[in-house]
Order: structure tokens, then sequence, then C-alpha cells
């Protein structure tokens, strides 16, 4: 069997990864929230509502993997944070794995949201 582990910097989790999370989830509840206050037609208030959901679902499974990725990384993280000689390679299990792929793609659904795509 071939293994395909994931690995990720720990100084991009923790400089860039959570920042950029907690970006897009302030994003996600302004455009939405706007988008939403914009409609009048109750289909469209209704889209956005679910649109609302399916973010909020995502995120929440993207948070649940990230919370078990420091935790299992705890130290390694704060050595890196302490000193950015001690960044080490993490290795994603497969939800975690998953969970890093799902917060760029809402990365990048957000941004064609805010464009109005």
């Amino acid at each position: 069997m071939k293994s395909n582990s994931t690995t990720i910097s720990a100084l991009y989790v923790v400089n860039e990864l959570i920042p950029k999370l907690n970006a897009v989830e302030k994003r996600v509840e302004l455009t939405i929230g706007s988008a939403t206050a914009r409609e009048s037609v109750p289909m469209g208030i209704e889209r956005m509502t679910r649109l609302q959901a399916e973010f909020q679902l995502e995120l929440t499974m993207i948070r649940l993997n990230l919370a078990h990725l420091l935790k299992r990384y705890q130290a390694v993280l704060e050595a890196a944070m302490q000193d950015p000689a001690n960044d080490q390679l993490l290795t994603l299990d497969a939800y975690e794995a998953t969970a890093i792929a799902s917060a760029k793609q809402l990365y990048e659904r957000v941004q064609q949201l805010q464009k109005g795509d």
C-alpha cells in the first residue's frame, strides 16, 4: 500500500492558516449578512440563508479537525512560535488534510461570493 502523507509547516499553521480561517469566518458573516439584507425576494433570502448554513457547517468541520491537529502537535507549534528556527513539518491525518484542503476551497468560494460571481 502506497503512503500519501500530507505535511504542513508548523509556522504556516500558526502564521497563515489560522489567521486566514478567522478572516474567512468574518467575511462569510459580513458578506452573506449584507447580501441577505439586500435581498427582497423570499427565494433569494432562503438561498442566502442556506448558503450561510453550508459555510458554517464547513467551518465547523474545519475547526474540529484543526483543533485535533493543534492538540496533537501542541509542543511543536509552541516551539515554532517561540523560535522560527524550530519550525517542523507536521504530518496530517486524512481528516486534517481534508480540512486544510476544504479551508483553501472555502477561502476561494468566499472570494468569488464577494466578487458577485
